[in-house]
C-alpha cells in the first residue's frame, strides 16, 4: 500500500530554517515560487524564496530540497546565492496569493471567501504542485470568525487572476508582524505597489514606523505620498527623530508644513529643529531622543532605562547625565556613564559617581570626517553633540554616521546586488 502524500502548508513553512547536509543552517524560508497554469491545473512549485546572510533573498529550486520535516527544510547544499528576482510568469505564494477573495464550490453551491493558507504536495513524478487552498467565509452574525474550509485546488476560482484587485492582507501581516523591521522592509520593497499599500493600510502607525526606516528613501517618499495626512503625520510621530527628519526633508516644502503642523507640537519641534542643521554635520544625523538621566538618579535606574528593548545597542551604550530640564536641548551636560561601568557599580549608588566627564563633545556643526574621527579616538558607538553653552542637543550614534558615510541610495542598491538567478 502506498503512503499518502505528503502535505505542507506555506504559512507554516515562513520562517523555517534551511539546512545544509551537513546540519548547518543556511537560512530561512520567506515565500514560495509557483508558476500558474489555468483555474482547474494546480500550479508548479518552483522552489522556495530563502532569506540569507541577514537580507539577501535568493531562489531555492525544489530540486535541491531533499526534505521538510519536523519544522526544518534540509537541501543539498548547493545554493545559488545571487539574490532573487520574481519573474513576469512566477507567483508568490505567501506575498500574491494569501487575503485573496475567491470563490470555492461546496455542496451547498459556491461560497465566497478569502485565501488564508495553501498546501503543497509532492506526486508520483516528484514535482511539488499546490494541491489544496484553505478558505475562510466572512464572519456572520455574533461569530468572530467565519467557517473554515480546505478544497481541492480546481474547487477554487479566483486564484489564477493575474491581478491584485480582490486582495486583502491579513495573512501576509501575520507573517511581517513575526520578522524585523529590515526583513519585514525587504518584502514590502519587493511587493506590486498595489499589494504593498494594502499591507501598509493595515499596518499599526508603530509597525510601519519601523519599516520604513529600513526602506530605501524612494520607497519611503512613495508611501508617504499615497497616506492620508493625518496618519502620514501619526506615522512620523512614531518614527525616531532623525530618521523622520531625514525622510520629511525629502518630500515637497508644501507637504512638508501640512505634515509638521498636523505633528504633535514637541515631536514637531523636534524634526524641525534636526533639519535645520546642515545636511551630513552631527546635527543632521544626531538622534534628539538619547537616554537622559539627572544627577540624582541611580544606577538601577539609568539600567532599567538601557533596556528598553526600543532601543538601539548604540543608544543603549551610553548614558547622558545633565542639569535640568532632561529633554533636549537639555541643561548643561555633566558627563556620560558607559553601560560597561555601571555594570560593575553597586545599583544603589548614584549615576553621577560612574561618569566620564573627561572626554570631549562634538558640536553640531561637525563634519562626517569629524565624527568619525571622534569616535574611532574614543573607541566609541555614540557620543554627545553639544551647544556652545554645553547644553545636549542629541547624540550621534555609529550606525546613524554608517547611513551618511554609506553612497546615497545604498538601502535600494543592497535590496537589488545580484538581481538574477543565472
Amino acid at each position: 500500500m502506498s503512503s499518502a502524500p505528503t502535505r505542507v502548508y506555506a504559512a507554516r513553512l515562513v520562517g523555517l530554517p534551511i539546512f545544509d547536509p551537513q546540519g548547518d543552517q543556511v537560512g530561512k524560508v520567506r515565500d514560495l515560487v509557483v508558476t500558474m497554469r489555468s483555474e482547474s491545473t494546480p500550479p508548479r512549485v518552483l522552489g522556495l524564496v530563502a532569506e540569507v546572510f541577514g537580507r539577501r533573498r535568493i531562489f531555492v529550486p525544489m530540486t535541491r530540497v531533499t526534505n521538510i520535516d519536523s519544522g526544518q527544510v534540509y537541501t543539498t547544499g548547493l545554493l545559488n546565492m545571487r539574490r532573487f528576482e520574481q519573474r513576469s510568469t512566477e507567483t508568490l505564494v505567501i506575498g500574491q496569493m494569501l487575503d485573496r477573495h475567491v470563490t470555492i464550490a461546496t455542496g451547498n453551491g459556491p461560497v465566497a471567501g478569502t485565501v488564508y493558507d495553501v498546501a503543497m504536495e509532492q506526486g508520483r513524478t516528484r514535482d511539488w504542485v499546490l494541491s489544496r487552498v484553505a478558505v475562510q467565509e466572512p464572519a456572520k452574525g455574533l461569530r468572530r470568525r467565519g467557517q473554515t474550509h480546505v478544497v481541492e485546488w480546481r474547487d477554487v476560482t479566483g486564484l489564477a487572476r493575474a491581478d491584485n484587485d480582490a486582495q486583502g492582507a491579513t495573512a501576509l501581516l501575520h507573517a511581517i508582524n513575526e520578522m524585523r523591521p529590515a526583513d519585514a522592509a525587504t518584502l514590502l520593497h519587493d511587493l506590486p505597489t498595489q499589494r504593498r499599500m494594502a499591507v501598509v493600510a493595515a499596518l499599526d502607525d508603530e509597525r510601519l514606523a519601523d519599516v520604513l526606516e529600513e526602506l530605501p528613501e524612494e520607497d519611503q517618499v512613495e508611501i508617504v505620498a499615497r497616506l492620508d495626512t493625518e496618519r502620514a503625520a501619526d506615522v512620523l510621530e512614531e518614527m525616531s527623530p532623525d530618521d523622520a527628519a531625514d525622510l520629511v526633508a525629502d518630500l515637497p516644502l508644501e507637504t512638508q508644513e501640512i505634515l509638521l503642523d498636523l505633528m504633535e507640537p514637541e515631536e514637531a519641534q523636534d524634526v524641525r529643529r534636526l533639519m535645520s542643521y546642515v545636511e551630513n554635520t552631527a546635527g543632521a544625523m544626531m538622534t534628539s531622543e538619547p537616554v537622559i538621566l539627572g544627577p540624582d538618579a541611580t544606577i538601577a535606574d539609568a539600567l532599567a532605562h538601557v533596556r528598553n528593548p526600543d532601543l538601539t545597542p548604540s543608544l543603549a551604550a551610553l548614558v547622558y547625565v545633565c542639569r535640568q530640564p532632561l529633554e533636549t536641548p537639555t541643561g548643561k551636560l555633566l558627563g556620560i556613564a558607559h553601560i560597561q561601568r555601571l555594570l560593575r557599580e553597586p545599583p544603589s549608588t548614584l549615576v553621577a559617581g560612574a561618569l566620564d566627564d573627561s572626554m570631549e563633545s562634538l558640536r553640531p556643526e561637525a563634519t562626517i570626517d569629524q565624527v568619525a574621527a571622534h569616535l574611532a579616538t574614543y573607541n566609541l558607538v555614540a557620543a554627545p553633540v553639544v551647544d556652545d553653552n554645553g547644553h545636549l542637543l542629541g547624540a550621534v550614534t555609529v550606525d546613524d554616521l554608517l547611513d551618511h558615510m554609506l553612497p546615497s541610495g545604498w538601502r535600494d542598491r543592497a535590496l537589488r546586488e545580484g538581481a538574477g538567478r543565472g
